[in-house]
């Protein structure tokens, strides 16, 4: 029998102080295994998660974020994160490992993540918010990415940072061989966009409690 599936659950799509959706954050579920990524007010998980994991552990929402994970009993932090295949496929099939890596991204004048979930042979990135598209992330099967602005990339004063463009991710997952992109971090011109008609060219925007679904292949693992 196939090993179970692992599901990736978007909690919210919004970029700060949106003012039409929950701030961006993911649920991943693999069997009994449950780990939340950023989140915030009206974005927190329906479960209980046995981690929460942060792309900016000095972002506006830290204090918020710290406050609900401890609620469940975590600490809200960037890091590495292993889970173990045990009972992870359920009755009559087979776990199979989660390995989650917290990789760097240019975004800001401080330290900034994404990370590389890898199961059974399937690369899944979260990667709400970066300036230059991260090479880390070539090859991914599903990228959850930074949509803050539309057609032109936004900077930060004194060249600490910045969001790419939506036209600026497509064109680079395409270039980097990224099979599915899904806009996750969405700020006001690509709502403005949204509300016009506009679509990307390459890629689709991600909706709040949407689950997307990733079948690990039997016989396989990570690295394999």
């Amino acid at each position: 029998m196939a090993p179970g599936p692992l599901r990736l659950t978007l909690l919210g799509v919004g970029a700060m102080n949106s003012p039409r959706f929950a701030p961006a954050g993911l649920l991943l579920r693999h069997g009994g295994h449950r780990v939340v990524f950023d989140g915030g007010p009206g974005a927190g998980p329906p479960v209980r998660p046995e981690a929460w994991l942060v792309t900016d552990e000095h972002a506006e929402l830290r204090s918020e974020l710290r406050r609900m994970a401890a609620g469940d009993g975590l600490v809200a932090h960037a890091g590495d994160l292993d889970l173990d295949g045990g009972g992870a496929g359920g009755p009559g099939r087979a776990g199979l490992p989660v390995s989650v890596r917290a990789c760097p991204v240019v975004h800001t004048s401080h330290s900034a993540y994404g990370y590389r979930i890898e199961c059974g042979g399937l690369l899944a990135v979260w990667a709400p918010e970066f300036k230059d598209f991260p090479e880390w992330a070539a090859g991914a099967d599903l990228l959850f990415a930074d949509a803050s602005s539309w057609n032109r990339p936004i900077r930060f004063r004194g060249g600490a940072g910045g969001h790419a463009s939506v036209h600026q991710v497509g064109a680079e997952a395409v270039r980097h061989g990224v099979r599915r992109v899904v806009y996750a971090h969405i700020g006001r011109p690509c709502i403005r966009a949204m509300d016009a008609g506009l679509t990307p060219e390459v890629g689709e925007w991600g909706r709040e409690g949407r689950t997307y679904t990733l079948r690990p292949r039997p016989g396989e693992g990570p690295g394999d």
